[in-house]
C-alpha cells in the first residue's frame, strides 16, 4: 500500500509515464515507508473537458500537464505526508519537467483490514502481513 492512482490529461508518452510512476513510487517509498514491492499505481489519462482542477482560490496557474495523486493508504504520521508532498513535486519538476502547481494530491486513510491482495484473503488479517 498505498494504492496510487494519477489522473492526468492524455497526451504523455509512454516514457513520460513511466519517469512520472518511477519518480512517485521513489518518494512514495522512501517518504511513506513503503514495503519491498509495495507498488501499486494506476494511471488514468482523460481528454481536457474530462478533467477541471482549479486551486480552491490559491492563484495556481495549471497547464496541460496537471495531474492528481490520489493515494488509499493506512493511516499516514503528518509529518510523513508533508514530506511526501514537498519531495513529489520536487522531484516531478527535477525528473519530468513537471510544474509543482501542475500536481494535486490527496490522500484517503483505511485500515489494514480494508485490503486483500489477491487469493480472497484479508493478509493482514490472517498473518500473512504485518
Amino acid at each position: 500500500m498505498p494504492l496510487m492512482r494519477i489522473d492526468m490529461f492524455r497526451g504523455r508518452s509512454k516514457a513520460e509515464i513511466k519517469t512520472i510512476l518511477d519518480i512517485a513510487y521513489q518518494v512514495a517509498t522512501e517518504e511513506l515507508h513503503l514495503l519491498p514491492r509495495d507498488r501499486y499505481q494506476i494511471v488514468t489519462q482523460h481528454d481536457p473537458e474530462e478533467m477541471i482542477i482549479e486551486d480552491v482560490g490559491l492563484g495556481f496557474d495549471r497547464t496541460d500537464q496537471v495531474m492528481v495523486f490520489s493515494l488509499t493508504s493506512s493511516p499516514r504520521d503528518e509529518g510523513d505526508k508533508q514530506r511526501f508532498y514537498a519531495r513529489l513535486v520536487k522531484e516531478l519538476a527535477a525528473g519530468a519537467g513537471v510544474a509543482p502547481s501542475d500536481v494535486m494530491v490527496n490522500i484517503t486513510s483505511n485500515t489494514k483490514a480494508d485490503w486483500s491482495f489477491g487469493n480472497g484473503e484479508a493478509q493482514f488479517m490472517n498473518g500473512k502481513l504485518n
